[in-house]
Order: structure tokens, then sequence, then C-alpha cells
């Protein structure tokens, strides 16, 4: 099975930045590489958790262009995905 979070505006490219993140669905592997007009998958890869809270999820994604450290964070009924200041080596930014 697929973790899934939708996006809308593209995963965040610099530390601080939020991006609204919505809870999908667990899709099938077959949803991998799936695009269509509307949607298209930003990044796959594994994921690592450092921390978590009942309010910050602290996580490392292993994508496409190397290693990226996001916090997850709910505000009230939101959830919104950060790029973190310090990055793992070999990560971009």
């Amino acid at each position: 099975m697929l973790r899934s979070w939708a996006v809308p505006r593209g995963l965040p490219d610099s530390p601080g930045q939020n991006r609204l993140a919505i809870a999908v669905p667990d899709h099938d592997l077959e949803h991998l590489r799936y695009e269509d007009a509307d949607k298209s998958i930003a990044d796959i890869g594994t994921w690592e958790e450092h921390d978590r809270t009942d309010r910050r999820m602290l996580f490392t994604l292993h994508g496409r262009a190397g290693p990226r450290r996001y916090a997850l964070i709910r505000t009230g009924e939101r959830l919104l995905l950060r790029l973190t200041r310090e990055q793992p080596s070999g990560g971009r930014g």
C-alpha cells in the first residue's frame, strides 16, 4: 500500500514554507506513477519517522532527489506540511 497525502500547491521547496496537506485513502502499488490532467505524484520513496507528538510528526522522505526532512503539523482541523530548516546530508536546500 502507498501512504498518500494530497498537497494541492505542491511540496514546499524552501524551509519554513507551509503547504496544506490533506490525508487521502491509501492506494495500491499500481498508483505509484499515476498521473492525469489534474493529479500527479509529487515524489515517491520511503519515509523515516523521527519524532511524533499529538500536534506534529517529523519525518524524512527518501525520495527521487535524495532525503528531505518535513514536519506535518496539525492546526485544528487542518494539516500543514513544512520543509524543515535542518536537512539531512545529501538533500537539496
